[in-house]
This record gives C-alpha cells, structure tokens and sequence, in this order.
C-alpha cells in the first residue's frame, strides 16, 4: 500500500463517496491504494495511530466544513510521527482559497482543488510510477522548495467516465450508501457552492439502472442521491422512478433533493403511485421573501411548491423533508417567522430550520460585509448576526429550532401538537413559549429521557390550555402506543382495569375468526396480546387526527405492531366498531 485515502464522517451511518469515486477511477493503482474511515466520535489518537500503521507514503484527507477542525489537527500532529509521509488534502472546504490553506498549514505537501478523480489518478501515479512531475498536474497547488505553486484548473469530466464506486457493497452494512446521477446545479444561490459550476452532467441513464440494480439486488437499505436538483431533467428523473418502482425490492428507500416547483403533474401522479417507504424527497424551500429570494439568485415558486408538496402529501407514500435558513438577506426576525409559518403550514414530515453558513468560495463570501453578516471564525462558519437578524434574534430561532427537532421532527407527537397548536396565536409562538419553558425548567441542559418528553409536554400544555386536560392525556397515549407496545403505563393514561374483561373477550375472538388480525390467524389471544394493543379511549381520536373535530365517544382502538408504515414506523390501526365479544 503506497497511498492511503482518508475520510472522517459526522456519523458511523454515514459513508464518503468521494474517497471511493478516486479509488475506483485510479484504475491500475487500485491495489495500492486504500481508505479508511473514521467519525467525529473517534479520539484523535485512534486515528493517528491506525494511519501510522499503515504508513502510507502518500496520505490524502477527504475536507468539509463538519470535519476541517479535526482534520487541522491530525495534519500537524500525523506529521511530527510521519515526517516522511506526504500529506494531501481535497474537497470544498480547501478547494478554494487552497494558497492561504498551504500557508497556514505548511505540514501539508498540496491540495487538489475541485473535481478529483483526473488530478488524484495522475498524483497516484507520480507516487507509484515516479515517472511525472508534480508541475505538469493540473488542478493541484502545492509546496514546492519554499514556495507555493498553483497549476492550472482542470477541465471537468463527463460523469459517464467515472466508473461504479461500490465493488464491495458488504463493508456498507447498516451505513447509508451515497450515489451521484449527475453534477453541476442549474441555480446558482448565492450561499451554495454548487452555484459556482453551472454545466450539469447527467449519468447515462441505461448506466445508472445497472448501478441501481446491484443495489436493489443487494437489499440495500438506503440509497441517498447526492445530485444537487435531480429533477432538472424531466425525461432522467421519470426514467430512474420508473425503473426503481419497477424493480422495487420492498426494502431499499431512495432520497432525492428535489426542486417541487419543477415538478410535472406527471411527475406527481407517479409519485403518488409509488410504494409506501420506496422514496423520500428533500425539498429546499429556504426562505419565502421574494426579496429574499431573488438577492440570492435563487429561482423558486413558492405557490408551486406548496402545491407539489400538499399533492405528494395526499399520496400518504412519500417522506417530505422541507428546509429553511435563518440568516439570508433581507430576512429579519418577523420575515422569517412568517417563512416558518408557509413551510410548516404544508405539515412536512420533516422541517428543518437551518442556519446561514458562509462557506470558503460561495459567492455570498464575497458580499458578507456588505450585508453586514458576521459569522463564526471556525467551522461551519455559520453566521452570529447580520443587518437583518440580530444575536439575540439568532438564539430565539436556535431554540426554537430545538423544540422542533424535539416534538415535530421526531414524529412522535403528531396527535398531541395538533390540539396544542389550537392554544396559541399561531405555531411559532407555540414553540416559542415552549422554548422558554425548557430554558426556565432547566430541560435545556439535560438529555431527558422519551417518557419524560410526553410528561413535560402535558406539564407545558396544561398551563395553557388546562380545560383539555383529558383529551391531552388521551393524545399522548395515541402518540406513545402508535410507536411502541409499552412494558408499564405511563402515569396519565386512564385504568385500564375495567376494560380486563373485553379485553379478553376481544383476543379470545380474535383467535376463534379473526376480523383484523387476519395475518395472526393460527396464533393464540396471548401471542395475539404480544405483538398488538388494545386501548380505549373517551374520545373520537380518528376524527380528530383527520378533521381536527373534538367530540366525545367512546371509542376501542387496535394497535398492530407487526404491521408498520414503512416511511414513519407507526403501527397500524384499527377502530374497533362493534362491542367486544360477549358485551
């Protein structure tokens, strides 16, 4: 092994395309290259210690903003016990001010700028071959006997040149596997560096089906696509749904980040006809001020997208993960509780309320004092204040954003927000007001556990809406049964006591003729009592979760842990119509 590729991702789940696309495009060098990967979690002397092992005569670090910081760290320290090993470093996060990089960082011997996989191939044959010249590399700036030499930019490829990255797919188990169908973005948002290559390159799509078939054939659990808008082409985005609906495994999900506005409504129909859990979508809507959104370049209809959006939403199918970012321009504190308010009024499964980063190279770098927007020095460089949003506005929507995160991301208090969204102006000030109680109880700094989230949130809700009280209980144990059969009651569901006799009468029927757990058949009522719950409740829980109409009657409801929703993991009810056997 002479070259030795290093990632070091945010998660163990995580995998780093990057370090594979450049090992599977070095061709004949491919044995004598390998990659290790590690996580933010690993104590730096682990990883030092793994790649002094290895001593590899070339070592190349795989740089993003989530991982710089550590990565600043082991060049220093690497090269203090591998004097002789020469360090090189790529990706965006020294790509583009790769000088002042080599300068503040002089153990490094150079970084490839940009695109990779060209530039790294002829590097590995400089280390292998010794038949090349460092000068005669394009796309790399390097140290050179005291001084700092930066070649010519390289010309980039067509995608279909670079080979599959994945020829060992069981090293990825339990771990999300990163696919690409094309490059290049046709937006340019000012805060993004996709934004600063316009061509876009679209995979050969009989080539992406026989890439996408291996992973389907290997039951693969997760296939996240890295194209920045992979539904900029009509005919290419059709011809992957189609061929993963048609090939579909039953296990495997694929993410998409998508453009909603572009959708067709031949698009949507096709969507809505896919199997429950086969897609995700990740949608960018980023902020809803017009004036917002044409500062930043970005081309978005936000009344298209809401439509898109609400008629995936129908099809019950398909995961909705919907982005914001505080800190644009022109974005205050109102302007963006009201974006808060477009986006969350859709019900996304999932709303993320991220925060400006400048990043090295994007073109809102170059307006920052401009825009008066001051961020942090180190890593995400992610923004403290700027003309439109002070510090104290940014800690406001942090906690906020972790109320979020907390009760409406998580999903696990759907029935429970719904009422107590109905006690407040509107759902901003909800979480709002539920930001300040964490901060005043103190629950901000302490991990709580799952239960001891239902509990405060009843504690929260009764402040406010305290006349509901009975109903609340009654949601918060919809919401707990509708993820997990609990081993002992939580304190505020009702007695079940003088429920023990139907109870018994309904399994006991069950087991004779079956009427909803028709897959239990042949099973016995304490096998049948295992695997589902039977629970009562004062008041209609369907009609509400449907219609949000409040009405007291009584109603059984049957919880099938065996049968669960592929893309939100509840189990499946049933409404108990008719009285329990023998009442």
């Amino acid at each position: 092994m002479t070259i030795l590729l290093c990632a070091i991702n945010a998660k163990y789940i995580h995998s780093n395309l990057a370090v594979y696309s450049l090992r599977a495009f070095s061709g004949n060098y491919k044995e004598e290259i390998q990659i290790r990967e590690y996580t933010m979690n690993y104590q730096e002397e682990k990883i030092m210690a793994d790649i002094f092992r290895q001593k590899p005569k070339m070592l190349a670090f795989s740089c993003y903003v989530w991982n710089i910081s550590m990565i600043t760290y082991l060049i220093k320290e690497i090269h203090k016990i591998l004097p002789n090993t020469e360090i090189w470093a790529g990706g965006p996060e020294v790509s583009y001010h790769a000088k002042h990089f080599l300068r503040v960082h002089p153990e490094l011997k150079g970084i490839m700028r940009g695109e990779g996989e060209e530039t790294f191939k002829e590097l590995a044959s400089y280390y292998i071959d010794g038949d090349r010249e460092l000068s005669t590399i394009k796309g790399i700036t390097y140290q050179h006997k005291g001084s700092i030499l930066e070649n010519l930019d390289r010309e980039i490829l067509s995608i279909d040149e670079i080979p599959f990255s994945y020829d060992n797919i069981d090293s990825f188990e339990n771990r999300i596997i990163y696919y690409e169908s094309s490059r290049g973005c046709p937006f340019s948002c000012s805060y993004c560096l996709s934004s600063i290559e316009k061509k876009i390159r679209i995979r050969n799509l009989e080539l992406v089906k026989e890439e996408l078939n291996f992973f389907i054939e290997k039951k693969v659990p997760q296939v996240k696509f890295v194209d920045r808008t992979f539904n900029c082409s009509h005919s290419h985005a059709m011809g992957v749904w189609k061929h993963i609906k048609a090939h579909d495994n039953g296990i495997t999900n694929f993410h998409f980040e998508i453009g909603a506005d572009l959708l067709t409504e031949e698009e949507l129909c096709f969507l809505n006809s896919l199997r429950p859990g086969l897609v995700q979508l990740e949608i960018g809507v980023q902020s809803t001020n017009k004036n917002t959104i044409k500062e930043i370049n970005r081309i978005m209809d936000f009344q298209k997208v809401a439509q898109a959006v609400q008629k995936i939403a129908k099809g019950n199918n398909i995961h909705q993960h919907l982005d914001l970012i505080a800190g644009l321009p022109y974005e205050n504190y109102e302007s963006f509780i009201q974006s808060f308010h477009d986006v969350y009024s859709l019900k996304p499964n999932q709303l993320q309320l991220g925060f400006l980063k400048v990043l090295k190279g994007s073109p809102i770098e170059e307006k920052a004092k401009s825009y008066g927007i001051v961020y942090r020095e180190k890593p995400p460089y992610e923004v403290l204040y700027s003309h439109w949003l002070s510090y104290e506005d940014l800690l406001q929507l942090k906690a906020v954003e972790e109320m979020v995160e907390l009760y409406y991301n998580s999903g696990q208090f759907t029935g429970t927000l719904q009422l107590l969204e109905k006690a407040f102006y509107s759902p901003y000030t909800m979480y709002s007001h539920l930001a300040v109680y964490y901060r005043e109880k103190g629950y901000d700094v302490i991990s709580s556990s799952r239960i001891r989230k239902y509990e405060i949130l009843l504690d929260f809700a009764l402040i406010w809406d305290r006349k509901n009280r009975e109903f609340y209980e009654e949601l918060l144990v919809f919401d707990l049964y509708s993820r997990e059969k609990l081993k002992s009651r939580p304190f505020f569901a009702k007695d079940l006591t003088n429920y023990k006799e139907c109870i018994r009468s309904f399994y006991e029927c069950e087991e004779r003729e079956p009427r909803y757990l028709i897959e239990y058949r042949g099973y016995n009522k304490k096998q049948m009592m295992r695997m589902t719950h039977l629970e009562f409740f004062t008041y209609n829980i369907e009609k509400f979760i449907k219609e949000g109409v409040v009405i007291r009657e009584n109603q059984g409801m049957l919880f099938d842990y065996r049968k669960r929703n592929q893309w939100t993991n509840e189990a499946a009810k049933y409404v108990i119509q008719e009285k329990c056997c023998g009442q």
